[in-house]
């Protein structure tokens, strides 16, 4: 893993799961994490679905810290545009600079799968301000370290490297939202030398996952041969949220990451393309996995007759390949 000493991070979202693995690993590379979360030591989360669940955002802290970072819990409230904005007056007081901004806030709802008619609307717009206000609100005051500082590097955290619909109107929209939302800071912040992609973790084993299921880091696999619920959601292709960790740290440490820009990533891709594995020393690909043991899900026809797919432009088309093109012209 490459060096990231010297570099600033602010992980919103740090408490638990992919946030907390997140900033352990950008720790261990080396880098100043600002951990950010509602659930506090002094002033716990009080509201469902994590209330009263014990990590907090000083644990995630002193385990970066632990890694080799230097790890800052800082208690937010990323609905809150005031204590948004004080983090990041804080930051550039502190540090005068951020390099990388992960945002890792969940909607924080359990989903039920009906149909979008017979859903709580009260439910599904407050995972939207949850889930997707939180990440407007947190790059809206992260952006212009970054800008003035001339580079950096926005994440957004999602689930699914793909545009097909995700089966609940309000838990796709928050999941596809990250991803647009992505793709519009890359667009506007290229010119600023600042990369904006949104990355997503296959099946995960995190806190909350291993505690539903009765397994343990150490056990898991045992669990996932025996509980025929978790055969049924996949943890035995799982990963540990030090993966899609691993996956942040190698783009926060990658010189080209501009040319990422834009982009829809799978921590199982990333790992193939900048050789990382899992904590465990194996390197999980949960799209391989799903693939082969969920073919009806991945065979799913649309209903209409239409998908939504991305697309990467020809290289001629794309900025870098201009702006080389453009220098070429000057040196004849």
């Amino acid at each position: 893993m490459k060096s990231l000493k010297g570099k600033v991070a602010v992980v919103a979202g740090a408490t638990r799961g992919a946030g907390r693995g997140i900033a352990c690993i950008l720790g261990e590379a080396g880098a100043t994490v600002y951990c950010t979360g509602r659930n506090s030591r002094a002033r716990p989360n009080t509201e469902p679905p994590f209330a009263g669940r014990p990590e907090t955002i000083e644990e995630t802290a002193e385990m970066v810290s632990a890694r080799g970072g230097v790890g800052v819990a800082v208690r937010c409230d990323h609905l809150e545009e005031r204590q948004v904005a004080a983090l990041f007056k804080r930051v550039g007081r502190e540090q005068g600079r951020l390099d990388v901004l992960v945002n890792d806030i969940s909607e924080g709802e359990m989903h039920e799968w009906k149909p979008f008619w017979q859903l709580s609307l009260d439910k599904g717009l407050r995972a939207l301000r949850h889930g997707v206000h939180t990440h407007v609100i947190t790059t809206r005051y992260a952006a212009p370290l970054m800008v003035a500082g001339k580079g950096g590097l926005v994440v957004e955290i999602g689930d699914g490297d793909a545009l097909y619909y995700r089966g609940n109107l309000f838990y796709d929209l928050v999941k596809i939202n990250t991803s647009r939302l992505a793709y519009a800071w890359a667009e506007e912040l290229r010119p600023h030398g600042v990369a904006a992609l949104a990355v997503t973790p296959g099946f995960m084993r995190t806190e909350v996952v291993l505690e539903h299921f009765g397994a343990t880091e150490e056990n898991w696999r045992e669990v996932a041969e025996k509980n025929s619920r978790a055969r049924g959601m996949g943890l035995a292709g799982s990963e540990s949220p030090f993966f899609v960790g691993r996956a942040v740290a190698a783009l926060a440490a990658d010189p080209n990451v501009l040319e990422k820009s834009g982009g829809l990533y799978g921590s199982w891709t990333l790992a193939a393309e900048y050789g990382f594995t899992d904590t465990n020393g194996e390197r999980p690909n949960w799209w391989a996995y799903f693939s082969e043991n969920f073919p009806q899900m991945v065979g799913a026809r649309p209903n209409t007759a239409f998908r939504w797919r991305l697309e990467r432009v020809a290289d001629a088309e794309r900025p870098a390949a201009k702006k080389r093109r453009g220098k070429a012209a000057g040196k004849q």
